[in-house]
């Protein structure tokens, strides 16, 4: 279904660099005043999450240079041109096409190799 709403270009890069529905709504919530400074606990206000899953989406986009970071603050002005525009892209398709977007976001494989990870056992814990 996302197929026909969904262009393969933007297909990678949601596949590539987008892991949540939460990291989406950020986006759009930088974007809404891009000049802004964002801290943690302002997104998740904004967005009705906890401070901690806004802190974990907005490295997540640091890390993917979809945001800019300085010291917990964060901002959509600094971002390379090309990521700027895949993020218009995003945002225009996410705004008229929600379901086959948050359905191509769920389908991605979760990071079950961490979830493991933390039930190994290491010597000198």
């Amino acid at each position: 279904m996302a197929d026909q709403y969904v262009s393969d270009e933007l297909r990678s890069f949601i596949l590539e660099r987008i892991d949540s529905v939460a990291q989406i709504e950020a986006l759009l919530l930088l974007r809404s005043d891009p000049r802004s400074q964002w801290d943690a606990a302002r997104v998740a206000e904004r967005l009705y999450i906890s401070k901690a899953d806004a802190a974990d989406a907005l490295s997540r986009l640091c890390a993917s240079e979809l945001l800019s970071c300085d010291d917990a603050i964060y901002r959509l002005e600094g971002v390379p041109e090309q990521n700027r525009a895949m993020i218009e892209q995003l945002l225009e398709v996410y705004s008229h096409h929600l379901i086959p977007v948050t359905n191509l976001v769920h389908s991605k494989p979760r990071r079950i190799g961490s979830f493991a990870n933390a039930f190994k056992f290491r010597k000198g814990i």
